[in-house]
């Protein structure tokens, strides 16, 4: 087995290994992974926190051995704090990393950082306070940033960075956490899941006070929640229908 991790701001992870393949999600500077399968320009990883999998450039990550690997694993979280900071390099080059990204393997890289950390579990009344954070973020699929985020890579982010774990797709993400039966039972924070014609989960978005929600749909935006969906306050019909409710614990 061998074993990387990601160098460099941010880099795509694609559906297949070539350059006009669709990105499925991104790698963050400071994640770590398994390489599962190495060609001569493209390596498919595992990520250590979601076990995503994808296709990566060769020359887009450095590889580390088994022992590093379990040695990143096992540090405590610490986590870019702002939208976007930077690190030096050991050739005293700045690096910009993105918001969420990892600082712990700060000293495999010779880097150094003195910005915000995140380095607690927060409470998870700051969920919505932190989605506010990307508020007018423009959707892309496969994104994970306030440049570009598709609607689950904003629920994993926004939990993420209060200390939660989420799968990567929103499908992936239905499958955690406890259902609720009605959305009068929730509370802000929680996760509202919806599916399309086919029965299929597509969306999700994070549950506001007031039966209110926000979501990555075009733009991450504040949309109105009833037991149908959500009602798009713009043009004034529903876009989403609903298909279950969940708290994470």
């Amino acid at each position: 087995m061998q074993y990387g991790i990601c160098n460099l701001s941010i880099v795509p992870l694609r559906f297949e290994p070539r350059d006009p393949s669709e990105m499925v999600s991104q790698v963050f500077y400071g994640e770590h992974f398994k390489v599962l399968e190495q060609r001569k320009k493209w390596s498919r990883i595992r990520l250590a926190f979601d076990k995503y999998e994808g296709w990566i450039d060769n020359k887009q990550y450095l590889e580390i051995d088994e022992a590093t690997y379990k040695d990143i694993a096992d540090k405590p979280v610490s986590l870019v704090g702002d939208m976007v900071e930077f690190v030096s390099t050991e050739n005293k080059q700045l690096l910009p990393i993105p918001f969420g990204s990892s600082l712990v393997a700060l000293d495999v890289f010779r880097h150094s950082y003195d910005g915000i950390r995140i380095e607690k579990k927060g409470a998870k009344s700051k969920l919505v306070e932190t989605a506010y954070l990307f508020l007018n973020a423009p959707y892309l699929w496969g994104g994970k940033t306030i440049f570009g985020i598709d609607c689950s890579g904003f629920t994993q982010m926004v939990y993420k960075l209060n200390g939660y774990k989420l799968l990567r797709d929103a499908s992936q993400q239905a499958t955690q956490g406890e259902a609720l039966s009605f959305i009068e039972e929730s509370e802000p924070g929680d996760l509202a899941f919806f599916d399309n014609d086919e029965g299929a989960i597509t969306h999700v978005g994070i549950i506001m006070q007031d039966n209110y929600i926000i979501h990555a749909h075009g733009h991450v935006r504040v949309d109105r929640l009833d037991h149908t969906g959500i009602f798009n306050t713009e043009k004034r019909t529903h876009t989403h229908k609903l298909r279950v409710i969940k708290r994470i614990v």
